[in-house]
């Protein structure tokens, strides 16, 4: 049998991590086995619709490389992949009048105020359920008949038995077993002729030949309502996969409202997209080989969803950072820049070579943002304290610091190439002739250039990108701050 997964997702906005992940697991439990991987697009729930938000799952989609073998704009010959579609054609609702034919649904015509009646609070809790109480399965063909007649608003509610249980298989979680008294009877068509979530997904799986379920561990409950719905209709139910809770490094429940929850917010922070889909990835599985950095291609060979846990995942944050910070390092050259330089352009007005900032960089960021703070004094040297002169390691002081200043000021200005090579040779002719180290003379340098105690470059590299005009003017303010110091 060839593997069919599918990812179904609703258009209310931005897409979830919680989402992104139930798309990479089901791309990639299709693609291990060599099967085929459907987009779907779920707009039923007309009321959470969001403009744009179709646009955002195609890019979604697209900028982690989770490329769909059929849906909307590529048919398969299952379609149309858009519910709303499918709802015009009649689709759920023959199915649905089908179910009641047989007495497996039934038609519903309670109004409000007597559901909200039906409200009860669970023993020993706050909490309030809502249990309908079949009121409307009694009602005779002929007052149906009247009701639908009279243009009465309905519902269509499956029919689900009140005694024994329903049990089920999850390839994760194992078997499952529910009591049926709290299944309820489900919705399956709503007021507005609209399926419900749960029934469209069940018709839809089936008629378009998904063989495997994948989705978040919070549709365990549902489970059995949907395979109910297998049973009645004679069709054998999919392979389920459920998958873990994403929390926040609180161990709450990943919020939408948390900063980095979506994938294109990440994107906006500065997050590379094949990390981003490496790490949500690991939330929640793992190969054998313990691997962390995989590119697609390796987690489709790796990927083995029974390896998958039923703990909760945590979102760490600071994973997340190293783990982009090791796909900047990776990235050739050219794309790197590319996304870098809309950061060194907000950092740096003044005409300097951009591309020897960005190679210094490369290898310090986590996140491409970091760039402003890091790049921000070759634009303006910045206010700074002459107690960074001082520094035990280097064996140097605001004394030492001003002395070596005012030695090599001349040297730098004589200094025709300014090239990191040729310059570092002039200064290493200069540390041999005085008999030190070279932290003893390259840190003054490098504090009065940069005005920072950390730089993405030495104090060579430095003075290459800003000149010998910059570099003068920066060495003569250091010295006029450490002289105003020592007077």
């Amino acid at each position: 049998m060839k593997i069919k997964t599918r990812f179904a997702p609703s258009p209310t906005g931005r897409m979830h991590v919680g989402n992104l992940r139930t798309a990479l697991y089901a791309y990639l439990v299709a693609k291990h086995e060599g099967g085929d991987f459907m987009l779907r697009i779920e707009d039923t729930d007309q009321e959470r619709l969001v403009e744009g938000a179709v646009d955002i799952i195609y890019r979604t989609m697209q900028g982690t490389g989770l490329i769909h073998d059929e849906g909307p704009d590529k048919d398969g010959g299952v379609g149309p992949y858009v519910q709303s579609e499918r709802v015009k054609q009649g689709l759920y609702m023959e199915y649905a009048k089908k179910l009641i034919e047989e007495g497996k649904a039934y038609y519903c015509f309670c109004d409000k105020e007597r559901l909200e009646s039906l409200h009860t609070v669970i023993e020993g809790t706050d909490k309030e359920i809502s249990i309908y109480d079949k009121h409307c399965l009694s009602l005779s063909k002929e007052e149906v008949e009247a009701n639908l007649a009279a243009g009465k608003p309905f519902v269509i509610r499956q029919n689900n038995p009140r005694e024994g249980t329903t049990s089920f298989h999850d390839d994760i979680y194992g078997d499952i077993e529910v009591d049926n008294i709290e299944l309820d009877d489900m919705i399956l068509i709503k007021s507005d002729g609209y399926p419900t979530y749960n029934f469209a997904n069940v018709i839809d799986d089936h008629l378009m030949g998904v063989t495997h379920v994948v989705r978040g561990n919070e549709y365990l409950s549902s489970t059995p309502k949907y395979n109910r719905l297998y049973e009645a209709f004679g069709w054998e139910p999919p392979v389920y996969i459920h998958c873990p809770l994403i929390t926040d490094e609180e161990h709450k429940k990943l919020s939408k409202r948390s900063g980095h929850s979506s994938y294109e917010d990440l994107i906006e922070q500065g997050f590379v997209s094949d990390a981003v889909v490496n790490f949500v990835a690991l939330l929640g599985w793992s190969p054998e080989d313990n691997q962390e950095i995989m590119s697609l291609s390796e987690l489709i060979e790796k990927f083995d969803y029974h390896h998958i846990s039923k703990s909760p995942a945590v979102f760490d944050f600071t994973k997340l950072k190293w783990m982009n910070s090791e796909y900047i390092k990776a990235m050739d050259f050219d794309p790197y820049y590319e996304q870098a330089l809309p950061y060194l352009k907000a950092a740096i007005k003044k005409d300097l070579d951009l591309k020897k900032i960005a190679a210094m960089v490369k290898s310090r960021i986590e996140v491409f943002p970091d760039i402003a703070a890091m790049v921000d004094f070759f634009d303006e040297l910045p206010e700074y304290d002459v107690q960074m002169y001082t520094h035990k390691k280097m064996k140097t002081n605001s004394e030492t610091s001003l002395d070596i200043l005012k030695k090599v000021r001349p040297l730098l200005e004589a200094q025709e190439d300014y090239s990191n090579d040729a310059l570092y040779q002039m200064l290493s002719s200069f540390i041999e002739k005085e008999g030190c180290k070279n932290g003893f003379v390259m840190w003054p340098i490098r504090t009065a250039v940069s005005g920072k105690q950390t730089t993405p470059g030495g104090a060579t590299e430095l003075m290459e990108v800003l000149g010998r005009e910059e570099t003068l003017k920066r060495i003569d303010k250091g010295i006029e701050m450490l002289e105003k110091a020592g007077a």
